[in-house]
């Protein structure tokens, strides 16, 4: 049995060079920063809303309110690790996911095998079982204008 899963995340962004722009577990060299409850990684938090969406079991704010002050500056890693062990309570693996980061800058292409590969080795899957590519929106819209980025996830589960 497979079961496919959709996930999409938005955080603004803001020019911080004393915070890190952490996307996919890979901490990005920009001037610019993701403003969020956690360390705000879109790409993970995205891939566990897939993940989780896949298996019917809700979304990441169920398990990782924004509400509780504990997780505060929380490291996106430990989402995806508890959302894959879900994964693997409930006898699923990870075939392939597909990830889109949406916005004008920072520019993806010189990170993207980066981000790639740290994708890669936190799921456990080889690097062409792993997309990560990136569009804009022509500069329409709050994306457009440089206020925030987006990350759109899709996987692809199989049952064990």
């Amino acid at each position: 049995m497979f079961r496919i899963g959709q996930g999409l995340d938005f955080h603004r962004l803001e020019t911080n060079e004393t915070r890190p722009l952490i996307l996919g577990g890979a901490v990005i060299d920009s001037e610019y920063a993701l403003i969020g409850h956690s360390d705000a990684d879109i790409v993970i938090h995205a891939l566990a809303d897939a993940i989780l969406g896949a298996m019917g079991l809700g979304d990441i704010g169920q398990y990782f309110p924004d509400t509780d002050p504990s997780l505060k500056n929380m490291d996106s890693k430990l989402i995806l690790q508890k959302t894959l062990d879900l994964a693997k309570e409930k006898n699923f693996s990870l075939v392939n996911i597909d990830c889109t980061l949406i916005g004008e800058r920072p520019k993806i292409a010189p990170h993207r095998i980066k981000i790639q590969s740290s994708l890669s080795n936190l799921l456990g899957l080889p690097e062409d079982c792993v997309s990560v590519k990136a569009t804009t929106t022509e500069k329409m819209g709050a994306l457009g204008r440089t206020e925030g980025l987006g990350a759109s996830c899709v996987v692809l589960l199989q049952k064990n």
